[in-house]
């Protein structure tokens, strides 16, 4: 659904697409939609028992749905039309409509991928490539790379030169590896305060030694003043893949369930705020950390191909994770609001601000897709150590509706979690 609207689902289900908080009058009470199969109020309840993984007969997307048949067998008239123009829309072609680059072709929703897709994809389109995961795996080697542009530069809980660290380490840990060895590339403003350069090389340095891996290579250039905002960083980094695993956004199965490492949206309501921008007092940090260790522990802690999918969810949060697993895997996602782990000051902030948490960046939280019979396996591993202490299962993979995210909300109704549009907090990385 790249740049066409797609109608909400009118007394069952509302579609957000722009991440504001608040919930339309369109959401009812719906006893019908069943989330969690044998769960009362929050507890996670029991886990369905060995041999009905793959199948999940509880997760009904729609109510008066009662089979999983072909589409248009039991389902309404004005349901199947939408869930047709959403298909529709999807099976068409990545086109760009603008004709030049806005800050939302940078936010990871839906202008990110169409950017993804139409141009970079179209001109460098290989097997390694199309996948889009978070690295490239060849030859038991992972490969990354990514750029930071984030303002400002020094943040409550990091700055910029830490972030480029992390970044590029979780994004090694979500391909399965153990990351070794970062190149660093520094665009540097004419003026800028060699202090502060020194004191963002610094932060690199102790992120480096933090996560276990040596920084072995560089580049450095200088731009007039007034061109670079100061200092931009980009990092690459290699690891090695030393479990015999495959994860993939593609290779989800209904029935899995989907656990988040710990509570999401605190760091880029922290950078938001640490703008100055706002009237906005908040005793928040960012949660930027290395994943690595945390990730090795997951994978410990399951058998071969339990862990599906990891991801760690920065530009577009939790919820462009969660849709490029629906859309990846062809499954529906499932979530319940009332499990997914927010602080009070990032929930109070986001009310504030008028955003949606699912939409909002975290530096140093992953969203794991985890087969069901491995869950309590998964979250015993996440929870013992530090970084996922609060960790949570916050929904599970049905097959019907394929393609699409629906959150079971705080008042009992159910809306279908789109895409980001927009970019509500620009430049938190």
């Amino acid at each position: 659904m790249n740049d066409e609207e797609v109608p909400s689902l009118r007394e069952r289900t509302t579609t957000r697409e722009t991440g504001l908080a608040g919930r339309s009058d369109a959401e009812t009470r719906d006893p019908g939609v069943t989330l969690f199969p044998g769960r009362e109020g929050t507890d996670s309840g029991p886990a369905a028992p060995p041999g009905r993984e793959g199948t999940d007969p509880g997760v009904t997307a729609f109510p008066g749905r009662t089979e999983r048949g072909p589409r248009g067998s039991a389902a309404p008239g004005r349901e199947q039309e939408v869930l047709e123009r959403i298909e529709r829309v999807r099976r068409r072609k990545a086109r760009v409509r603008e004709e030049r680059i806005t800050l939302a072709h940078g936010a990871g929703g839906k202008a990110t991928h169409t950017l993804i897709e139409a141009v970079f994809l179209e001109a460098f389109r290989n097997p390694l490539l199309e996948p889009l995961e978070d690295g490239a795996v060849v030859d038991g080697l992972a490969f990354t790379t990514d750029s930071y542009v984030v303002t400002p530069l020094f943040f409550p809980g990091g700055d910029i030169g830490d972030l480029a660290v992390n970044g590029t380490v979780n994004d090694l840990a979500m391909c399965g590896a153990r990351p070794r060895y970062l190149s660093a590339a520094f665009i540097v403003e004419e003026g800028f305060p060699v202090a502060d350069l020194r004191r963002i090389t610094a932060s690199m340095a102790a992120a480096a030694r933090a996560a276990e891996v040596w920084i072995v290579t560089g580049d450095t250039k200088v731009v007039e003043n007034g061109k670079a905002d100061g200092c931009y960083i980009t990092t690459s980094g290699v690891g090695t893949v030393e479990r015999p695993i495959r994860l993939s956004a593609a290779a989800a199965r209904p029935g899995d369930v989907v656990i988040v490492s710990g509570p999401i949206g605190e760091h880029g309501v922290t950078v938001m705020l640490a703008r100055g921008e706002l009237d906005i007092q908040a005793d928040l940090t960012s949660d930027t950390a290395p994943l690595n260790t945390l990730t090795g522990r997951l994978l410990d802690a399951c058998g071969d191909g339990q862990v599906r999918c990891l991801r760690d969810a920065t530009r577009g949060g939790v919820a462009t994770v969660v849709n490029e697993v629906a859309v990846a895997s062809k499954v529906a996602v499932v979530l319940e609001e009332d499990a997914i782990p927010v602080c009070p000051a990032v929930r109070g902030a986001c009310e504030l601000l008028g955003i949606d948490p699912l939409y909002v960046a975290c530096e140093g939280r992953m969203v794991a897709v985890v087969a069901q019979r491995s869950a309590e396996a998964a979250l015993a591993a996440l929870r013992s150590h530090p970084l996922g202490s609060e960790a949570a299962v916050i929904g599970r993979i049905g097959d019907d509706p394929p393609g699409l995210v629906l959150l079971k909300t705080s008042f009992g109704g159910t809306r279908i979690v789109d895409l980001l549009v927009g970019d509500p907090l620009p430049r938190i990385c």
